[in-house]
């Protein structure tokens, strides 16, 4: 299947054939919906040379470049990843001398644009929180540095000049080395680090290199530099890494299979609006798939975590499977969960997902309210003191507010409470003053994906009398959304990995179902502007 066919059904469809179509699209697809990555393809390039397709990967490496030599999507610190990763690839074609003369002078001028660019950079930068940056950054640029040769010259590759790459600040040149000593010593390699193995790889001692079957850490990347580090590997990356590159047009995305995920969190937007008689056969079978008692993984090879693991606890209880939230015992620290064990930095979203699915299953289960009672309220009070004064949340999976504060306030909302509602109303007040004169949301800019977070914000908050300010931006919302979903529309990665991506049907299950919630939210005004007429 090519990157470019389309998830969408024509929009000239009713939302129970749309959401249906999108389920079964869902169903039947072993890899998932999701944007390839030029950081991953990059890495791939540079560490597979023995991985049949190079000239396609080459291609999109030139091609995907930016006018300013940057390479990736969003702002200037999300490129800085992709560029790091777009220059030591193209550097690792050029000193393989297998290219064309005409490919070889492409390569090198997209070489020294990167460079300009990443050297341009500013010393102090906010860097965002994409998975193990601290790490990815300072390794690559130590591998630019080496093949650049010369620390001055850059004799090492014929037309590549200028002085070697400063580490970023904000970043430690030797955080690699240090996290491999730590394990050496330790004599393992946590489940953590196998998503992005290529970050330390070359640090490590190849008794600590994994061995474990399918892509190391769902990641094409870790997959390819263990087969570097470990070539007993390289045949079984050779029969994996092709199947990937299959499905994603000779490229490859940052996880794979990302199958729970993307049913999962199709399965609960969708729902949000209502599931289809047609399709709720295939996500109950989905929800007695996912659920595990001894917690949910994202993809193979990646830890479990209380993400996941909160979401199918929520899809089970949404098509009437009661399952236990006992599996998020694993995760909670007190006060509320930490994605996975080690985890850094807490995620507004996973404990927002939490708080649904213990809601969602106490309704059905109010028996277990001595249980999981205590630990909603818990949730309900870390969620909203991590709220920003504006009204707000901010979270570490993706780019933009309005997703987490989406999640959040659909938590809330249903938690309920004076504590929990005096929020919900805050962020809904944030929303309004955040519209776009065309009716959109974004944060960098109008996408339909934010404003389907932003209608569902104000769908949550309202009130029994229609505040009007509400009314409008909805109103708005809704003609902005029919003018802007159409099938096949590219939609802009902002969601957090390595790098930023796009679950392409994910994004569209949420479209969907904030289109037939205004849909229906227009139908009961008409509905009851009849009553008040009939009743005159």
């Amino acid at each position: 299947m090519s990157i470019s066919t389309p998830i969408s059904t024509p929009i000239g469809t009713s939302y129970a054939e749309r959401a249906t179509s999108l389920v079964a699209r869902a169903d039947q697809d072993r890899w998932g919906s999701v944007s390839p990555s030029l950081y991953e393809t990059a890495r791939v390039l540079s560490a597979a040379p023995w991985l049949p397709g190079e000239p396609r990967r080459i291609t999109y490496l030139l091609e995907q470049q930016a006018s300013d030599g940057s390479w990736g999507e969003g702002p200037l610190p999300y490129r800085l990843l992709p560029t790091l990763s777009g220059v030591e690839a193209a550097l690792a074609v050029l000193r393989r001398g297998t290219t064309s003369a005409e490919v070889t002078g492409r390569l090198t001028a997209a070489v020294n644009r990167g460079l300009d660019v990443l050297r341009s950079l500013p010393p102090v930068c906010p860097w965002p929180d994409t998975a193990a940056a601290e790490i990815l950054v300072p390794s690559l640029v130590a591998e630019i540095n080496e093949k650049l040769g010369s620390p001055t010259t850059g004799e090492d590759v014929p037309g590549i000049g200028g002085p070697r790459l400063p580490v970023p600040g904000g970043f430690h040149g030797s955080a690699p080395a240090r996290v491999a000593e730590r394990y050496e010593s330790a004599g393992s390699l946590p489940v953590k680090f196998h998503h992005t193995f290529e970050g330390i790889g070359s640090y490590i001692p190849p008794a600590l290199v994994p061995d474990v079957e399918g892509l190391l850490g769902s990641s094409p990347a870790a997959t390819a530099a263990r087969a570097t580090r470990s070539p007993a590997t390289t045949a079984q990356a050779v029969a994996d890494l092709t199947a990937v590159a299959q499905r994603y047009d000779g490229l490859f995305p940052e996880a794979a299979p990302l199958r729970v995920v993307e049913r999962l969190w199709v399965a609960a937007a969708l729902a949000r609006a209502h599931l289809p008689a047609a399709a709720l056969p295939t996500v109950r079978g989905w929800a007695e798939e996912i659920y595990d008692p001894q917690g949910v993984r994202g993809a193979p090879g990646l830890m479990t975590d209380a993400d996941d693991t909160a979401m199918a606890v929520l899809v089970a209880s949404l098509v009437g499977l009661p399952y236990d939230p006992a599996p998020l015992d694993l995760f909670h620290n007190g006060s509320h969960y930490d994605c996975y064990i080690g985890e850094d930095t807490g995620s507004v979203t996973a404990n927002a997902h939490a708080l649904q699915a213990l809601v969602s299953y106490l309704r059905r289960c109010p028996t277990a309210d001595d249980t999981y009672g205590p630990r909603a309220a818990k949730l309900c009070d870390w969620l909203t003191g991590r709220q920003q004064p504006e009204g707000h949340w901010t979270d570490k999976w993706h780019a933009s507010p309005y997703y987490a504060t989406a999640r959040s306030v659909t938590a809330l909302a249903q938690y309920g409470g004076h504590h929990a509602s005096r929020a919900v109303q805050s962020a809904a007040a944030w929303t309004t003053d955040t519209q776009r004169a065309d009716g959109s949301w974004g944060v960098w800019g109008s996408t339909v994906e934010e404003t389907a977070y932003a209608v569902k914000i104000l769908l949550s908050a309202a009130t029994p009398t229609p505040r009007p300010q509400h009314t409008r931006a909805l109103d708005l919302a809704e003609t902005y959304l029919r003018a802007a979903s159409h099938p096949g529309h590219q939609h802009p990665a902002l969601w957090h990995d390595k790098t930023l991506y796009a679950p392409t049907a994910v994004i569209e299950a949420e479209v969907l179902a904030a289109r037939e919630l205004l849909r229906a939210r227009r139908a009961a005004a008409c509905t009851e502007a009849d009553v008040e007429r009939t009743d005159a």
